[in-house]
């Protein structure tokens, strides 16, 4: 395929995502979600069951699918894209947040986390795309912040952005390059509240999950006045573990349900070539040291749907809490307000839970795909793990 073709192909599935991500924010998700299915999990879910139930947090996507047939490096098949989530929207780049990140298995990247570390604050967005791709979308993000004012006004004149990844190298030409900065600014550009698009999007558009489809995926708890009726959300971008070990709602459904291998003639017990990004946000007043234990979390998540966090699995968690606006102020003493610790537990559980659950709603919202080289990966089939759960006695009841 020509270059100019391909270049005109992505432009025209570029515009076309603008056109859908700028609908209203109430309006219906078209894709079904786990619990469409009667997939049955824990806890009471926000109303859209989403991290955008956390006031303020905003998500873009820009996907970009263009090329079919043998990987020609430079020129595609191409299955990637960016997504990107605003802690406090348009306000996050001079109101930082207190956050934290957590690495179970380093083998993957995000970039900014030492400073989160250090200073106990994310300033800016949290970028998610490619493996071969976090250098210019980290640019691209400065770019950003540049044009919206947040270096100069904020009295910073550097950025340290926040970028994590994945490896969709088996579907998309990775080595092609094709995440331009332009990409990287449309995300951020088009981030909005309300639904958020799941599964074949965004940074999550090629890749794969417990050997079917993956991509991104969301979910959110509310708790009870009791335990302070706070929102905690969770965005995924899932690539890792092997069908082996998936367990949806404690029910072996990897070994119940064959499908091809998604890595052809890679064997199954060396197959986990990929990673998982999770965003962990809440509006609990929580400060950093209590969001670094929110982040540990995450993996208690992953383990209830089977991960083994392998050794070639990057999964890197990072979690911020949009309460204490202004904490980050220059120049002045600020007063702060903090959750007890005894008042952790709802919390770590709602973590636990958003995640087990935004896991599988990637899962399901994501469809076949063909891509470099034809490799093709199938996604999770809705009939067959309908009735899985019902031979099991765990289907939800419609």
């Amino acid at each position: 395929m020509r270059q100019s073709g391909l270049a005109f192909g992505v432009f025209l599935f570029i515009l076309a995502s603008l056109s859908a991500t700028s609908a209203p924010s109430n309006v219906p998700a078209s894709k079904p979600r786990a619990r469409d299915l009667g997939v049955p999990f824990d806890g009471t879910p926000g109303d859209l069951n989403a991290i955008t139930d956390v006031a303020g947090v905003l998500v873009g996507h820009t996907t970009l699918i263009s090329g079919e047939g043998k990987l020609q490096p430079g020129n595609g098949p191409i299955r990637t894209g960016v997504t990107a989530i605003l802690p406090r929207g348009r306000d996050s780049l001079k109101n930082p947040v207190f956050a934290a990140w957590f690495s179970q298995n380093g083998n993957g990247e995000m970039t900014g986390t030492t400073w989160i570390e250090e200073s106990g604050f994310l300033e800016g967005p949290v970028m998610i795309t490619n493996t071969h791709s976090v250098g210019v979308v980290r640019d691209a993000t400065i770019q950003w912040r540049l044009a919206h004012g947040g270096a100069d006004t904020t009295g910073y004149w550097w950025s340290l952005p926040v970028v994590g990844e994945t490896w969709d190298g088996w579907l998309n030409d990775i080595n092609g390059f094709h995440v331009k900065p332009e990409h990287a600014l449309h995300a951020l550009d088009i981030a909005h509240d309300g639904v958020v698009d799941e599964g074949s999007v965004g940074g999550g558009t090629g890749m794969i999950c417990n050997g079917y489809k993956g991509g991104i995926g969301t979910a959110s708890r509310r708790l009870d006045s009791k335990a302070g009726g706070y929102t905690i959300g969770v965005l995924v971008q899932c690539n890792y573990g092997t069908r082996e070990n998936l367990r949806i709602a404690g029910i072996p459904v990897g070994r119940e349900i064959p499908a091809p291998e998604p890595y052809a003639f890679v064997p199954s017990d060396i197959a986990e070539h990929g990673s998982i990004i999770v965003v962990v946000a809440t509006d609990a007043p929580l400060l950093s040291h209590q969001l670094k234990r929110l982040a540990r979390r995450v993996t208690l998540g992953l383990g209830r749907n089977g991960s083994i966090s392998g050794n070639g699995s990057g999964d890197i968690f990072i979690a911020f809490s949009t309460a204490n606006s202004g904490a980050g102020a220059a120049g002045s003493v600020v007063d702060l307000k903090m959750l007890p610790n005894d008042s952790l537990d709802p919390i770590f559980r709602a973590t636990v839970e958003s995640t087990e659950e935004a896991v599988v709603n990637a899962m399901v919202a994501a469809t076949d795909m063909t891509g470099a080289d034809g490799h093709r990966v199938i996604a999770l089939p809705h009939e067959q793990l309908r009735a899985v759960l019902r031979k099991y006695g765990r289907l939800a009841p419609d």
